[in-house]
């Protein structure tokens, strides 16, 4: 995927009834199906049973199985409630009758309430002062380890641009945190909310762990360490646009046990608070 068009035409799902819907996938560098995709296929299939004047505002979802690249992957959507303001849904994700994930997720109609958020952090290097995953690999790309080289160098829909770039060849323990700001590549067409919702879905996974590895950077890497995505929540709160770059800023308060949380916001660049996240992965070193 080079674009935001290619990336729209993946998450819209093929119809096979009112309640079963299915899809491909595309890699982004990794032997198994990227999360963010599942995740927003998923979000796809759900929305594709909901009413138009409700929307996405909070997802609970467990990765169970590796997903196969090669062979579609099937969506299920249980209507489980529509009452006078929520609906909710649950959605069973599966290939060749073995459930890969699975989904709960609640739609609310439009209402007015009070307001508060948490600012985004005023003094960071903005996307200008940066460089870009394709920039990295142009200007290091002799020098970087083969693995992240491939990672980085596979064509992806979306830039992004970490706000500190930490050096592969030598290694050192950082804060438990991770910044980046990202921006869809190519036109953007118009989207009405439930397109953005997917979309940003996508996008939430990438970048998430990194905030987990960052304390013990020195010794462990994608490399050394089997990683997986165990379960994903996110919570929505104002519209947006994607005509600008917005900030991934993560933080993490543990890990333990082979297993590393991740949580955090995704702002607009003037700092509107549209989105929150977390996440817990498999961070196993390998013997």
């Amino acid at each position: 995927m080079k674009n935001s068009k290619e990336l729209i035409d993946l998450l819209n799902l093929k119809k096979i009834n009112n309640n079963t819907f299915s899809g491909d996938s595309v890699t982004i560098g990794s032997p198994n199906v990227f999360g963010g995709q599942v995740l927003a296929q998923a979000v796809n299939a759900a929305y594709r049973t909901i009413s138009e004047n409700r929307f996405l505002h909070s997802l609970h979802s467990y990765f169970l199985e590796a997903g196969d690249l090669t062979i579609p992957i099937n969506y299920h959507v249980e209507e489980i409630r529509d009452g006078g303001s929520f609906s909710t849904r649950r959605v069973t994700a599966k290939q060749n009758d073995k459930t890969i994930f699975i989904l709960s997720a609640s739609f609310h109609k439009k209402e007015d309430g009070f307001e508060h958020q948490t600012a985004m952090r005023s003094n960071i290097k903005q996307p200008e002062e940066l460089v870009s995953w394709e920039d990295m690999v142009a200007q290091f790309g002799d020098f970087l380890p083969k693995r992240i080289k491939h990672f980085l160098s596979i064509e992806r829909p979306i830039d992004f641009k970490p706000v500190r770039v930490p050096n592969p060849l030598e290694p050192e323990n950082l804060p438990a945190k991770e910044e980046i700001w990202f921006k869809l590549k190519g036109d953007i067409p118009k989207m009405d909310l439930r397109l953005k919702h997917q979309i940003l879905t996508y996008i939430s996974d990438y970048n998430i762990l990194n905030a987990a590895f960052n304390p013990n950077a020195k010794e462990h890497n994608f490399g050394n360490t089997q990683t997986a995505s165990l379960d994903h929540s996110m919570w929505f709160f104002r519209d947006f646009e994607f005509n600008d770059w917005m900030l991934f800023s993560a933080e993490s308060p543990n890990t333990f046990g082979a297993r590393g949380l991740s949580k955090g916001n995704i702002y607009t660049r003037k700092g509107k608070l549209i989105a929150s996240f977390a996440q817990e992965g498999l961070m196993r070193p390998k013997k």
